[in-house]
């Protein structure tokens, strides 16, 4: 496992990956700004940072291009943001961000992203890469983070064909059965969606952190809904 820098200024997004990444067996280390971020790097060497792009004191890309310029880029660095442009997820890339990670940020992406990062087999674009010149079309309504992975489209949803009916036990105690109901209504819309975690948080009126709390307090078995989303 690996020890990963999550450098982002909003608690609530440095709690929820910090969780998640601990439950898949990393060591997370946290930072609020880039001055946090420059003390962790220099002293743990992290092999792998996610990188916030707004920041209030150095924004994500300034502190990626400072790294860059000194010789301290030795480790993947994925970008995230709700708020960028297509033309700063690609000038982040040139600079050499591994990946980019649109918030809100699926559970399967993100951890798909990681993978990736931590086994180096995402490719860099270089300056004279752009998407725009990778045979895409101008008229192609690209996504900021599909600029970053050279135009790639959406993977379309899973066919999940006939859903089978669910029986409960109406026996037991009130409690065990409305778990039994609560688990099987989350794992079929984590089915549904591809396990994105957003689409179930929208569909179900959930906060997201308080969903992915709820989810493993039921015993759903995230793990399958990845490899079902990858």
């Amino acid at each position: 496992m690996a020890t990963i820098l999550v450098v982002d200024d909003e608690l609530g997004i440095r709690d929820l990956l910090s969780e998640i990444l601990n439950d898949e067996g990393h060591t997370v280390e946290l930072a609020e700004n880039a001055a946090q971020a420059r003390a962790i790097r220099a002293q743990l060497r992290p092999d792998l940072v996610l990188l916030d792009i707004w920041m209030p004191d150095t924004d994500g890309v300034s502190l990626l291009k400072e790294w860059s310029s000194t010789g301290l880029l030795s480790m993947p660095v994925i970008m995230m943001s709700g708020h960028a442009t297509i033309d700063t997820a690609v000038e982040a890339t040139r600079i050499g961000a591994t990946a980019f990670l649109e918030k809100p940020i699926t559970l399967a992406k993100l951890l798909k992203a990681v993978d990736q990062g931590l086994n180096k087999s995402v490719p860099k674009l270089g300056a004279s890469s752009s998407p725009l010149k990778n045979g895409l079309s101008p008229q192609v309504d690209l996504t900021v983070e599909a600029a970053m992975t050279g135009g790639t489209l959406p993977e379309p949803l899973m066919d999940l064909g006939p859903q089978p009916l669910q029986s409960f036990n109406l026996e037991g105690p009130l409690r065990e059965a409305r778990d039994e109901f609560e688990k099987a209504y989350f794992e079929f819309h984590l089915a549904r969606e591809s396990g994105s975690m957003t689409r179930v948080a929208e569909k179900t009126g959930l906060e997201r952190t308080h969903l992915y709390r709820k989810l493993k307090q039921l015993g759903v078995d995230l793990a399958r809904s990845k490899r079902g989303a990858l």
